[in-house]
């Protein structure tokens, strides 16, 4: 059994509602959940938008491979009515949904499609914060320190807040 610490967040639509059929979808198509974070409201990361994000993380165990679980997780995103960008499109914009792999046990995966653990994460205190809620003290394996000690460091001082 693998498992893997995923992010999903939005900002369009009825963001709770979303999230939570893109939880019920995860369990029944992906794994267990075995720890869910907070709900996190937080501004826009990287672009300007009205309307701010939800976001939470979860800790899956599954019994896919990792590649598995980004198609699993790809067609969730799509029956919950993501649309993906073309490579050549590749800016950040409001959402209904994204669902990220932030870690997957503790490989380090560099493909075209998956970059394991997440490359921005450490940069956002969105993620961040809401990590900090399921695995404070767990080990980066590329960077080799803490969640706690990547919030710290995080550079990113937008406003994050708990969501009611």
């Amino acid at each position: 059994m693998n498992q893997s610490v995923i992010l999903l967040g939005g900002n369009l639509g009825n963001r709770k509602a979303i999230l939570t059929e893109a939880l019920r979808l995860i369990a029944s198509q992906c794994g267990s959940i075995t720890k869910s974070s907070g709900i996190y409201e937080s501004e826009a990361w990287g672009f300007d938008a009205k309307e701010s994000f939800l976001n939470q993380a979860i800790i899956i165990e599954t019994p896919l491979n990792s590649s598995k679980l980004l198609v699993n997780l790809q067609a969730i995103e799509s029956k919950l009515g993501r649309t993906k960008k073309t490579a050549a499109d590749q800016k950040y914009e409001s959402r209904l949904i994204d669902i990220d792999i932030l870690f997957f046990n503790d490989d380090i995966i560099n493909k075209k499609n998956l970059h394991i653990p997440h490359p921005r994460l450490h940069l956002r205190k969105f993620t961040l914060d809401c990590l900090l809620d399921i695995i404070p003290n767990f080990q980066h394996p590329q960077f080799n320190i803490s969640i706690s000690e990547l919030s710290e460091a995080c550079p990113d001082h937008s406003k994050v807040w708990q969501y009611a």
